[in-house]
């Protein structure tokens, strides 16, 4: 048997409700953070990829937004985005919360498995928030009564606790066929649209519950610079859809601006591996989370608004 007729890999869609720890799940696999992170829903806004390579194992991850009541066109590209995913791979991790109840919208995505006949393993996120562990295992015992998962699986993606375990349950679905990817390939998900997630991410950080879901950000230029001072020179503009949101993103005095800058900085540097020069613009865009042309120029697939 040849190396590449060894070699197993399976495309896992990571899906479940907002908030339950999808994107810490799959930067905690990848040991690397390739999704971006907050306490805030609709952090998660498109399909990003993850790959993890270990020996002849590769498993391929796809971090999907939180199933959602749409209430404008990106909340529906964001439906339609965990729709595809599901109906586009292997097998699924269903994300739920530990001590909480099965919500709406992960029985819709157990009722999509089974009209599927798609293999699922459950994860339950956030046992380190959990005091009574016996509240857990009747939790267990209570999901495995809604589906025949072929493991369920209690984590925390914040302390690593269970995600060797979760790794396993997830290899052993792993199908012969060979890789996709090369060894070292991590995401599929373009740098610009990396920083562009970065700054995302410490605005809604930062940013109070009300302005961060009107946000999006453009990387208008990103290049190296030639002279040999491991230099990159980033410029995004950061836009929102009203002025007074304007003027809490820049701050008094520009800095909240500037903060944002400064933590989206450090965190580019450590992923692309060299020094970050990056030039922040806010500009206002009244509604565009409603227009087609908008949402393209932020980065969402077009050939989903045109389905």
């Amino acid at each position: 048997m040849s190396d590449q007729e060894q070699k197993k890999s399976a495309f896992i869609a990571i899906v479940g409700r907002p908030n339950v720890g999808k994107s810490s799940l799959l930067n905690s696999m990848l040991g690397q953070k390739v999704s971006i992170v907050s306490r805030k829903p609709q952090t998660t806004r498109t399909r990003i990829m993850g790959v993890l390579t270990e020996g002849d194992i590769q498993l391929v991850f796809i971090d999907t937004p939180g199933l959602l009541q749409p209430r404008n066109r990106l909340g529906e590209y964001m439906v339609r985005s965990v729709a595809e995913s599901v109906s586009g791979v292997d097998t699924c991790l269903l994300a739920i919360e530990a001590g909480k109840r099965i919500s709406r919208s992960a029985q819709e995505l157990i009722n999509r498995f089974r009209s599927q006949n798609m293999p699922a393993v459950l994860v339950i996120n956030k046992i380190d928030l959990l005091k009574d562990k016996s509240v857990l295992m009747e939790q267990i015992t209570h999901v495995s009564r809604l589906y025949d998962f072929e493991a369920v699986v209690p984590v925390s993606a914040k302390t690593g606790s269970g995600m060797e375990d979760l790794k396993q349950e997830l290899s052993k679905l792993a199908e012969p066929g060979g890789h996709f990817f090369d060894e070292d390939t991590l995401t599929d998900q373009p740098e610009r649209v990396i920083a562009s997630e970065i700054v995302r991410e410490k605005l809604l950080r930062l940013l109070s519950a009300e302005v961060p879901h009107g946000i999006g950000v453009v990387v208008e230029r990103m290049s190296e610079r030639t002279s040999g001072s491991s230099m990159m020179d980033i410029f995004a503009t950061i836009y929102c859809e009203r002025e007074s949101h304007k003027a809490i993103i820049i701050g008094r005095g520009g800095d909240m601006l500037k903060q944002v800058g400064s933590l989206a900085r450090k965190d580019m540097e450590r992923f692309f591996g060299c020094k970050i020069n990056l030039k922040l613009w806010v500009k206002v865009k009244e509604n565009w989370r409603n227009q087609q042309a908008a949402l393209r120029t932020m980065g969402y697939d077009a050939s989903s608004f045109d389905a």
